[in-house]
């Protein structure tokens, strides 16, 4: 099975600090390189991390608030070059009259190959597939924040795993003829049958979770549900609950209980207010309620 690489560029709730910049998490997976919001001082961010502006393929915008777009322009005009390059931008409601005034603010002839897409999400209708590759899922579900937002699970499809070994001592070599086994379906080899599950095993693909700025809603751990790693909110600890609610973010209280309920594996906290110099507080409360918790932090790297 194929290596998810996570690389968090940006841990910071609104305002940068000298540790912890704006949101952005890059996810590398086969030839694809998916940009999780993309907030002030991201592409210097992948400079650091020795991430490609170039790699990027397809960018998800959870919501539009500053520090999670305010590097969206910037990156794009940098990305920007002869040689044609597809780049999706995908995002809430308004998404796409934000990204046309937003080429209009600044000045450079585009010749990315954009293409936008707005998901209009009903916080009552759950959840709704927004694309499907060869080789995996994006679902989206409307959560509750102060302005359009939603959340994004990156599901793996499943695969089979052929046993070679097996099929060698059948007499059988490797080559495309093997595409009907990865396909689940049973094959015939120069009059030799081979049964796909015998010849073998599904590997279950693996499932990550983001849920940025919103408040507890229904939608949260329905969307993160038996995810392998959940990449949550945690603006702030239980103390500042009133806070939270007023601004439509969450404690680390709050994302663990999700965590638990969801039946997630992993779970990263993100999105730190600037008042919190430490993050071992947001840390400890969090295991408090889910023992695999932990704290993002700018660079961390995550395989999956």
């Amino acid at each position: 099975m194929t290596t998810i690489e996570l690389t968090f560029l940006g841990t910071s709730c609104m305002v940068p600090t000298k540790d912890r910049n704006a949101q952005g998490i890059f996810l590398k997976y086969k030839g694809e390189g998916i940009l999780l919001d993309c907030g002030e001082g991201t592409q210097r961010q992948m400079n650091i991390a020795g991430i490609s502006r170039m790699d990027v393929t397809r960018i998800f915008i959870t919501h539009w608030h500053g520090d999670h777009v305010g590097g969206l322009m910037p990156l794009l005009q940098t990305m920007n070059r002869e040689v044609e390059h597809r780049v999706e931008i995908h995002g809430p409601k308004g998404t796409k009259e934000r990204m046309e005034h937003g080429m209009k603010s600044i000045d450079f002839p585009c010749q990315l190959d954009l293409q936008i897409f707005e998901h209009d999400c009903d916080r009552k209708k759950g959840i709704k597939k927004i694309l499907e590759t060869e080789d995996f899922v994006v679902e989206v579900a409307s959560l509750r924040h102060t302005t359009p937002a939603i959340g994004y699970a990156f599901i793996e499809k499943d695969r089979r795993r052929i046993n070679m070994p097996l099929l060698k001592r059948m007499g059988i070599p490797e080559g495309p003829h093997l595409q009907k086994l990865q396909k689940g379906e049973d094959m015939v080899y120069q009059g030799k049958k081979v049964e796909v599950e015998k010849a073998t095993t599904l590997v279950q693909g693996k499932k990550i979770t983001l849920l940025q700025d919103t408040a507890v809603c229904g939608n949260l751990a329905l969307l993160a549900k038996d995810s392998d790693v959940l990449i949550c909110e945690a603006t702030y600890c239980e103390t500042e609950s009133e806070k939270a609610e007023k601004h439509h973010h969450m404690t680390a209280k709050q994302a663990a209980q999700i965590a638990h309920e969801a039946g997630a594996k992993k779970l990263y906290l993100t999105h730190f207010s600037q008042r919190y110099d430490t993050i071992t507080p947001i840390r400890e409360e969090a295991r408090t309620y889910f023992k695999g918790a932990e704290c993002a932090h700018d660079f961390l790297r995550v395989k999956v």
